[in-house]
């Protein structure tokens, strides 16, 4: 019997638990895929605890992606058995076992492995969106990346390079910084060695970020808006360090925009921008201009460990569950 880590208790990721499951047959139009591997994501967590915007009647199994091999289909032509294919949900993705519907299948890149698959479209997903439909990043322009240790924050710091963009990356640790730099950033701010926005003034002789890339929030977002350029855009990502508040005045005298960023619900509202956003990311895998960085990949029965490692700050940009 398949396995899967379920959700019956809102709480921290102790209180899942991994149990098994029957099968449930297909009915028309619907693939079942065997997950090979399983991407770790901060929604996935704060589902879990009940502190997300989507609440999932319980029990639910977490996990908005996951990479896998069709293993059967009924009454559909749009993919084959054997075909390898990265699985988007809005839950459900900590399994060994999945029915879907094609709609929810992109292929795997040839370049990537499963981990690399399922730890893919969310992550380079967000920085698309955010840097390319709301940030409109430009050639030139410097962009300012926090957290970019983390998987959306080394997304956007290979995306940032990717698009011409100057890309100051800002992380924790030493360790964080040292992946970033290999990913493309042009220059590395250590939190702890000076304040950022100091250091931000310094590297731009006092212009500041054209672009700021935010999932901390807190005094991350707070701070930011002491060293941007005139016409800045900050972008909301999360809020992984506490909520921010904006103040209006210092919005107004530089000119800036404070954007947010739902990569998924902009799909849902208008599915052409996926369709885009899709095409993009896989034709830039394809070419091995971006990869995912997974740091830890972990087996199934580990899920709880595997959370955690994002909770404590512990991963280096994408953390998977693999599957036998």
């Amino acid at each position: 019997m398949p396995k899967a880590v379920v959700c019956r208790e809102l709480g921290p990721p102790e209180k899942l638990r991994l149990e098994r499951f029957v099968a449930a047959p297909l009915a028309p139009g619907q693939v079942r895929v065997a997950i090979r591997a399983a991407g770790i994501n901060f929604p996935d967590i704060l589902m879990a605890a009940g502190e997300y915007q989507l609440k999932p009647p319980l029990p639910f199994t977490p996990g908005v992606e996951a990479a896998g091999d069709v293993v059967e289909v009924d009454d559909t032509d749009a993919v084959a058995v054997g075909d390898k294919v990265i699985v988007k949900m809005r839950h459900g993705a900590y399994c060994d076992e999945a029915v879907v519907t094609p709609s929810q299948l992109t292929p795997l890149p040839s370049t990537f492995d499963y981990a690399e698959g399922a730890t893919y479209l969310a992550g380079h997903g967000t920085a698309y969106h955010a840097l390319i439909d709301r940030g409109r990043v430009q050639p030139g322009e410097v962009l300012l990346v926090h957290g970019a240790g983390g998987g959306v924050g080394l997304a956007a710091v290979e995306m940032g390079k990717l698009l011409g963009a100057t890309v100051i990356a800002a992380a924790s640790s030493e360790e964080k910084l040292a992946v970033a730099k290999v990913r493309g950033a042009d220059h590395l701010v250590l939190y702890a060695r000076e304040p950022f926005r100091e250091a931000v003034k310094r590297i731009t002789d006092g212009r500041g970020a054209d672009v700021v890339f935010d999932p901390v929030g807190g005094e991350i977002f707070e701070n930011s808006m002491r060293c941007i350029a005139w016409g800045a855009r900050l972008l909301v990502i999360g809020f992984t360090g506490g909520i921010g508040l904006a103040k209006t005045n210092l919005l107004m005298i530089k000119g800036a925009s404070v954007l947010g960023v739902r990569a998924g619900e902009a799909v849902r509202r208008d599915p052409a921008l996926g369709e885009m956003r899709i095409k993009a990311l896989l034709e830039w895998a394809e070419a091995g201009k971006l990869r995912p960085n997974v740091s830890h990949r972990m087996p199934l029965e580990d899920y709880a460990r595997a959370m955690r490692l994002l909770i404590d700050r512990k991963a280096i940009g994408r953390v998977a569950l693999v599957m036998n």
